[in-house]
């Protein structure tokens, strides 16, 4: 996904004269596309995230859309008060780009693992969660950012690269995008949001309808929930904890749009035992993976 979302960000910043890119000094092997065409609009803050959200905020005061780019928890758990204080309190067009969802970077420590983001970006009130599935849902998502200037986050994959069979036109907050519609009137379906999609595929079976949610966050909780009324069970699927993650999110939207209809929860996330534990994601994930 990471190939996916630079290749877009070059294509749009040649049309769009006010998207910046700053890293955090990484991404190198991936960003160089951007920096050698944009040498002007590209910025590596160094082992600073807590100054490289405060360049961002600064900058898109100015009007300009800033990206900024790192591993997992660092432009995110690290410079948590600059987000909240400068980026979403004041309603400002910052991307903030997480690469390695879930335990992409398990090898490395679990200072990597990306398993409680979604718990702190939804708890920001004006933050937009964009987390794709596919190579054509990130160039959607960036789209609609790019046309909707706001704070938002960015969760990619760090090596998945997955093209569908499915054109995507547009994205919006709250959107289902279906990848499977049974051709029974099943009252089952399976919900997910970001790279789950192999998972999704061994869940699935012909009684069940399967949808994606790849934009959602605090404020679009009534948004698009009113469809889960046809259904009487709902799995959620997310590689996240269960604490404040997307299965979370959904029983909230149903609790505060008032939804009375007899829905059955299941959600499928990692295991918390995860924590503290250190191995490739393969190993990683055959052990704590998607329950």
């Amino acid at each position: 996904m990471r190939k996916i979302f630079i290749n877009k960000l070059v294509k749009e910043a040649s049309k769009n004269k006010k998207i910046v890119l700053i890293v955090g000094d990484l991404g190198f092997g991936v960003v160089e596309p951007f920096k050698d065409r944009y040498p002007n609009r590209f910025f590596n803050a160094g082992v600073a995230e807590q100054n490289m959200a405060g360049i961002a905020a600064g900058l898109a005061m100015k009007g300009f859309h800033v990206f900024i780019y790192s591993i997992a928890n660092f432009p995110t758990f690290r410079c948590a008060e600059q987000i909240r204080n400068d980026i979403d309190y004041h309603n400002l067009s910052v991307t903030i780009v997480s690469v390695g969802s879930g335990l992409g970077y398990g090898n490395l420590g679990y200072s990597h693992h990306a398993i409680q983001d979604y718990a702190l970006m939804r708890s920001f009130p004006n933050t937009l969660i964009a987390s794709p599935s596919n190579n054509q849902e990130v160039e959607a998502s960036v789209d609609y950012l790019l046309k909707n200037p706001q704070p938002s986050y960015l969760r990619l994959d760090k090596s998945l690269e997955l093209d569908v069979n499915k054109k995507i036109k547009f994205i919006y907050p709250g959107k289902w995008i279906f990848y499977n519609n049974s051709k029974k009137k099943t009252k089952n379906l399976i919900l997910s949001t970001g790279s789950v999609y192999k998972e999704c595929e061994k869940l699935l079976n012909k009684n069940y309808d399967w949808a994606t949610i790849p934009m959602w966050g605090m404020k679009y909780k009534s948004q698009q929930i009113k469809n889960l009324k046809k259904y009487k069970e709902v799995i959620t699927v997310e590689n996240h904890l269960q604490d404040g993650g997307f299965g979370s999110w959904i029983s909230e939207s149903l609790t505060r749009n008032k939804i009375k209809a007899n829905i059955k929860i299941l959600s499928k996330f990692l295991d918390n035992k995860v924590i503290g534990k250190v191995g490739s994601e393969e190993f990683l994930n055959s052990n704590y993976g998607i329950k």
